[in-house]
């Protein structure tokens, strides 16, 4: 069996203010060009389809029209779940019907776990679609009082699948959450990815998947495996900050054989414009070739630069940000900002406090803080499902 491992779409994506449904419209196309050359038998979105729970009408409109040319044109099976910036309710709503034209939507994590079986020449494979949750609502779920983690709430679905899943069959497991080798703490692969988790661990240990045939995961923006080569995150098909632009964006076409063996290849993704970085002196941009790239400007100039942006904009149209290399630069207030995708919330927090109280703040505040931020957080995903 074909797939189309893909995730991470974040339609209606704002990228320093600037909206990238239409670059998002040009990939989306070149994806499908991709269905119409490989003929897959199944498409995998791993989750965050939207980039937060109420996207603009663009964004939705442009998801509808690309789900229905693959599933009732091209009669392609889709697989699709949502993520932690989607809305688990919006995205549940209708799933029942939609699933008859094929297109499989989970949206809300349930106790009722059923795998979708589609079926090639070999035989049957099983798909289990679990879409993000809240370790809180897998607790509430299940009914067990002792998952208070998100390794907690993985383990216990995956016990759960477990209990009932047919290992004779072909297995591929649909997921959204930070995994990691060994579950311990890495950095994330994306500074516009939202964390998981305030002041505790969000990671989840790859071991949980063994004996799934095939892992696809979403959440993480940089194609790579974990673990083991059918442990895999397919990455985001475009470049969404700065921290990204070296990424290589595209998917994966995974292919099962009829004993469960899997062969992977990433299939890059060509953007219409590039997102990257420049840097130098501002007379030296100013002479290089004109380009239609998103750019993020990083000037090396000892001294001050007069209208920096509008002088870029020349060579540069769609420059998104500009930032002083030289230390203790004196910088003109349009590019002073602090580049906020790089630093923590926790950071944030020091240097503001430190600003209005004019000391650190100590431990017990700090937990305060997160404590309050994670209240937030839940408070906004509760209303997003």
């Amino acid at each position: 069996m074909k797939i189309f491992h893909t995730a991470d779409w974040h339609l209606g994506k704002l990228v320093q203010g600037v909206y990238m449904t239409e670059d998002q419209h040009y990939i989306l196309h070149q994806f499908m060009q991709a269905i119409d050359e490989e003929k897959p038998d199944a498409i995998i979105v791993a989750g965050d389809l939207y980039d937060r729970s109420m996207p603009p009408v663009e964004a939705v409109n442009l998801l509808n029209d690309t789900f229905a040319e693959i599933v009732l044109e091209k009669k392609i099976p889709v697989l699709a779940i949502a993520g932690n910036h989607d809305s688990a309710g919006r995205l549940n709503f209708g799933s029942r019907l939609m699933r008859k034209s094929g297109l499989h939507m989970a949206g809300q994590f349930t106790k009722d776990h059923a795998p979708i079986v589609l079926s090639d020449e070999f035989g049957d494979v099983h798909f289990h679609l679990v879409p993000f949750a809240e370790p809180a609502a897998v607790r509430t779920i299940l009914a067990d009082d002792t998952i208070q983690s998100h390794q907690d709430a993985m383990k216990k679905i995956i016990a759960h699948i477990e209990e009932t899943m047919d290992t004779s069959k072909r297995n591929v497991f649909i997921g959204h959450a930070f995994v990691t080798k060994y579950g311990k703490e890495e950095e994330n692969t994306s500074d516009s990815e939202r964390p998981l988790s305030i002041g505790g661990s969000e990671c989840v240990d790859a071991a949980l998947f063994e004996h799934f045939n095939y892992t696809a995961l979403g959440h993480l923006h940089k194609a790579h495996f974990v673990l083991n080569e059918t442990i895999r995150y397919a990455g985001s098909p475009l470049k969404y900050s700065l921290s990204e632009h070296l990424h290589e964006k595209g998917f994966l076409i995974v292919e099962l054989d009829a004993e469960g063996q899997v062969t992977v290849e990433k299939r890059k993704l060509i953007p219409r414009r590039n997102l990257r970085v420049v840097e130098g002196l501002m007379d030296d941009l100013l002479q290089l070739t004109p380009s239609e790239d998103y750019v993020f400007v990083r000037l090396t100039d000892d001294t001050p630069v007069s209208s920096p942006m509008e002088r870029i904009r020349t060579v540069f149209p769609h420059a998104l940000h500009i930032e002083r290399m030289a230390a203790h630069a004196d910088l003109s207030p349009e590019i002073q900002a602090i580049e906020t995708e790089k630093v923590e919330d926790i950071d944030l927090f020091r240097v503001f406090y430190e600003d209005m109280v004019g000391e650190q703040p100590d431990s017990e505040t700090e937990r305060l803080f997160t404590d309050m931020l994670q209240e937030l957080l839940d408070e906004e995903r509760e209303v997003a499902q």
